[in-house]
């Protein structure tokens, strides 16, 4: 990265900075031979990774292609890619128009598909739900939904009286630990 993509975008960047036609023709050619080595790169990568020495040898190709001395970018590019691309040209704009409206059509094809699907989710997604909830509440009388408790603010609550059973505990258990309510009356008070 730092050999194949950084020096070069520095130095791309001083060159566009200076406005030197020489660099801006230097450089050009290593980005689109640097392009043409990454596709290359990637599929090699995949298949001759366990040569010997193979990351060695790439990052030696990239410094020789970038050196000053070697001019190894513009050697490729001269002798190879410009006559490649010049013979071709005609027929890689053909398919470049082609694909971009291919892709036009593709992606609102896939767009309405989309939609489609959507819609069609949400309208099957609304119906069901209705559905459901319609069943539901026929299932329950008005008396089944006033009778559901819980449902009524705190303050509102109906007072709920205490068992008969736990009233009198509560009686036996104040008269154990000796006090007694002063209107409480004892069999002996009487006499």
């Amino acid at each position: 990265l730092v050999f194949g993509m950084l020096y070069p975008a520095y130095y791309s960047y001083k060159a566009v900075k200076t406005k030197n036609v020489k660099e801006y023709v230097r450089w050009m050619m290593y980005w689109i031979v640097f392009a043409l080595y990454t596709v290359t790169e990637t599929i090699t990568d995949l298949t001759v990774s366990w040569f010997p020495l193979y990351y060695e040898l790439k990052i030696a190709f990239v410094i020789w292609l970038l050196s000053p001395y070697t001019r190894g970018a513009s050697l490729i590019y001269r002798k190879f890619l410009h006559p490649l691309l010049s013979s071709k040209e005609r027929e890689i704009d053909e398919y470049i128009v082609q694909a971009k409206e291919r892709g036009y059509e593709t992606m609102v094809n896939f767009g309405r598909q989309g939609l489609n699907l959507a819609a069609t989710a949400a309208v099957t997604a609304a119906v069901k739900s209705q559905g459901a909830i319609t069943e539901k509440l026929r299932s329950f009388s008005m008396h089944d939904l006033t009778t559901i408790q819980g449902d009524e603010p705190v303050g509102q609550r109906p007072y709920q009286t205490l068992p008969e059973a736990k009233k009198k505990t509560r009686a036996s258990a104040s008269e154990s630990s000796g006090y007694k309510s002063p209107l409480e009356k004892n069999a002996g008070d009487d006499k």
